[in-house]
């Protein structure tokens, strides 16, 4: 960055998320009406957001500000102009999303300079996951925190110049620091602007490395051996917090913000398992017991709440997630079935009452989220005071009660109101009571029924209805797990309800998926937008949980089409592994692979798990095949960042418990065996493909053979060995094609028996040429290796 614009101090990031919202009753309704009809007399103009079917770009259907949505008319308005792009991502559920469109966005001043200088474009993060990532991605290649809302400076052919987070509309004394307000930072960059040399400049330099960041993964090709050392490696690398569980930096003895993190736990509950990691069963256990006890945990109506601010997980940030809660359910029914707690059921059944009451369409299928704010204020839903819970539950000994139960002491949030937690175990508040479990969720029952029939009263927060294919996925998949683990017809039932949604009213007529279904006002929803690879990812993640909770062969038909469909249109058929958006997405101006497994798993590591578990329930090697290679593809991150793939890992380790996996290094690094059984244990392939000439491609398949084995010629000149010879086939894309091949003649060997024929020793290479084609290229070569006296197995090795 520039000094000039380096110097913009960028104030607070909305570290991300959602909120919640309860059964509705008649006043409820009454008081949404008069809401609704308030709202319209205060409305202004509607702007170019109006004809929008997402939840978050309505919210500005009506500010001042000129918004497009993301698109070619924004695109080709700017370039026409020559005027730089204001760029907002955010999302329905972002607490400090709301308070930028309130302070600035409705500002009519804020407006004039934003409308006379620059051509404004805002984005959902959820339904456009591939922008966000580019330019949340160019905001950390700049050294800044990133967060939402996102807000971003671009030039006309949308290269990032710099960006921030949240800013507020004047400036602001923080310290002994002035930090500037929206208002200055838009007049300085439209001084700045008169010289946009210097800033197409800088933005070429921040979209470089943006383009290096993203692309590191499909740039690079280390060949890192798949061995247990990888996973061993990650479990111990994780700094568990000892006293209230959940991840953290030990360095600041954990303090700051925790997320709940499915994908690491999902991982450190399976290496748990195995023997000798009773320390790191505890550490899970601990964790597990702590988040469900907290405040992140709505122990009235049931479900998850983003992550906690603080250490304890007693102060949360409000917003409720689908996809935090899908995780969380299967992470709690994996927990159970490994280690049976009768509060794991409990936290399972009561999240799943809060999705079947509370964000379940009439569809069957499941809606996005649930905001963190009402009123304007954020946690007011969900927050009460002493005075409040004594009022509901009129009976002292009640009241008295459930403040013991739910450490309703001194206020635990802005100095007056108390986030129920549990203090401790609910086994050991019972002892304290003198009641067994069972007795003390009895008597607790009808004051809950109580509290939350009055918090049903209350404003509540906003539901965000898209459905999103790649979460619905996610809790498809936790509803399957409950179901297989608790054997609860009905959560079964229910994940088989919303997938046939998706899988008929969420696909194009080629059957590939669609990433959101929805309705702009006045029209009837309808599923749009290309899917991304987490679309594909999760919701065959889900069918896979389906299929093994019901062995219904139409599940793991499914998840066969689509994962077919996904190799199709996100796979590298070169380097391995898949990228985030399909070949014929719109071309940004760069396309990653996404690898980091943060309150989600990435895409590819879902993937990975997803083939290993396809592999096995079709039988097909294939897609094992592909999956070793998307692990192989992240084996440098797995090694240099041990922690960032946990999902990943997870991939790994099952792959290397399958019984009769093979190895998984590459090749060319297998070392010899010293008791071989077949072929494929005494010969290393390595292929090299040249690129397409002519309508043709070109490789050369070397392979070097162990001493003292060989192989058969091709031809081999004895009839007697012609099944034994050598020989190459070629695929792309999984179809098999006609190769022109070149065999070397090798060397000449006799046997008396028999007579003379032509073998390969050490070092072969098999040259050839195919018709260029779309899609992964497989070689396959069938050979059989002997010495004097003994011969191996056949085998057909597979190069991709």
């Amino acid at each position: 960055m520039s000094t000039r614009m380096g110097a913009l101090v960028l104030f607070a990031a909305c570290a991300a998320a959602v909120g919640h919202s309860p059964a509705a009753g008649e006043p409820q309704k009454d008081k949404e009406k008069d809401k609704k009809e308030k709202d319209k007399k205060e409305k202004g103009k509607p702007n170019k957001l109006a004809k929008s079917s997402s939840p978050y770009l309505l919210q500005h259907a009506h500010n001042p500000v000129e918004w497009y949505p993301w698109g070619p008319e924004a695109l080709e308005r700017a370039k026409k102009e020559n005027k730089l792009i204001f760029l907002s991502i955010g999302y329905s559920a972002c607490h400090w999303c709301h308070v930028m469109e309130r302070e600035s966005f409705s500002n009519p001043e804020v407006a004039k300079l934003l409308n006379a200088n620059f051509v404004c474009i805002k984005v959902d993060r959820e339904e456009r996951p591939d922008v966000d990532d580019i330019y949340m991605t160019a905001l950390h290649v700049t050294g800044e925190q990133g967060g939402w809302p996102l807000s971003m400076f671009l030039t006309p052919e949308g290269k990032p110049i710099f960006g921030a987070t949240y800013f507020p509309p004047e400036d602001k004394k923080v310290g002994g620091d002035t930090v500037p307000g929206f208002k200055t930072v838009l007049a300085q960059v439209v001084a700045f602007d008169k010289d946009r040399a210097d800033l197409v400049k800088q933005a070429d330099r921040i979209a470089e490395r943006t383009v290096e960041a993203l692309e590191a993964n499909g740039r690079v090709a280390v060949l890192v051996p798949l061995k247990r050392e990888l996973v061993a490696a990650a479990r111990d690398a994780f700094d568990i917090d000892p006293e209230h569980g959940g991840t953290g930096n030990k360095s600041r003895s954990f303090r700051g913000t925790k997320f709940p993190r499915p994908p690491v736990w999902g991982f450190l509950l399976s290496q748990a398992q195995k023997p000798g990691n009773d320390e790191l069963k505890t550490k899970v256990a601990l964790t597990l017991a702590k988040m469900l006890e907290g405040g992140i945990y709505d122990h009235i109506g049931g479900g998850f709440h983003r992550y906690s601010t603080e250490r304890t997980w007693t102060v949360p940030h409000f917003e409720k997630m689908l996809y935090d809660n899908a995780q969380l359910v299967e992470l709690y029914a994996e927990a159970h079935a490994a280690d049976p707690r009768p509060e794991y059921k409990r936290v399972v059944a009561e999240t799943l009452g809060f999705i079947r009451r509370e964000m379940t369409s009439p569809e069957s299928t499941f809606y996005s989220a649930l905001d963190a704010d009402s009123n304007e204020k954020e946690g007011e839903f969900y927050v009460w005071t002493a005075a409040e819970i004594k009022a509901v539950l009129g009976n002292d000994a009640d009241a008295t009660l459930f403040k013991a139960v739910y450490s309703v002491t001194a206020p635990n949030f802005e100095g007056k109101y108390h986030i129920l937690r549990l203090p401790k175990a609910l086994a050991a508040v019972a002892k304290e009571q003198k009641l067994t479990e069972a007795d003390l969720l009895t008597k607790l029952e009808p004051l809950k029924k109580k509290l939350f029939d009055a918090r049903a009263t209350r404003e509540r927060p906003f539901l965000d209805t898209k459905i999103i294919a790649a979460w619905n996925g996610q809790m498809i998949a936790g509803y399957a797990k409950a179901g297989q683990v608790f054997n609860e017809k009905a959560y079964t039932s229910a994940a088989a309800s919303a997938a046939d949604f998706v899988l008929t009213k969420m696909r194009d007529k080629d059957g590939r998926l669609l990433r959101i279904y929805a309705a702009a006002p006045g029209e009837k929803p309808a599923a749009t937008g290309t899917a991304f690879l987490d679309d594909y990812a999760y919701v065959i993640h889900g069918l896979l949980n389906l299929y093994d909770a019901t062995r219904d062969p139409k599940w793991r038909d499914a998840a066969k089409q689509l994962t077919d469909a996904a190799v199709k249109w996100y796979g590298d058929g070169v380097r391995g592994g898949f990228y985030f958006t399909a070949t014929d997405s719109e071309k940004l101006f760069a396309r990653a692979k996404d690898s980091y497994d943060g309150v989600q798993p990435s895409g590819n590591s879902q993937m990975a798990r997803n083939l290993l578990r396809l592999g096995l329930a079709t039988k097909d090697e294939a897609y094992r095949d592909r999956g070793i290679r998307t692990i192989k593809a992240f084996a440098l991150a797995l090694q240099s960042s041990p922690t960032s793939m946990p999902t990943m890992l997870r991939a790994l380790d099952e792959l290397l418990d399958a019984a009769g996996a093979p190895e998984t290094s590459d090749p060319k690094d297998k070392p010899a065996q010293k008791n071989p059984k077949e072929s494929a244990d005494v010969v290393a392939p390595k292929l090299a493909l040249d690129p397409a000439k002519g309508g043709t491609r070109a490789f050369t398949l070397t392979l070097t053979v162990t001493e003292p084995w060989h192989l058969y010629a091709n031809p081999v000149g004895l009839e007697s060995l012609a099944d034994a010879q050598t020989e190459v086939t070629v695929y792309v894309g999984g179809k098999k094609v006609e190769a022109k091949l070149d065999y070397p003649k090798g060397q000449a060997a006799t046997d008396d028996g028999t007579g003379k024929y032509r073998v390969y020793e050490k070092t072969v290479k098999i040259t050839g040429t195919f018709p260029a084609a779309d899609g992964e290229v497989e070689v396959r070569v069938k050979l059989t290796a002997c010495k004097e006296g003994t011969c191996l197995l056949p085998s057909v090795l597979k190069v991709k």
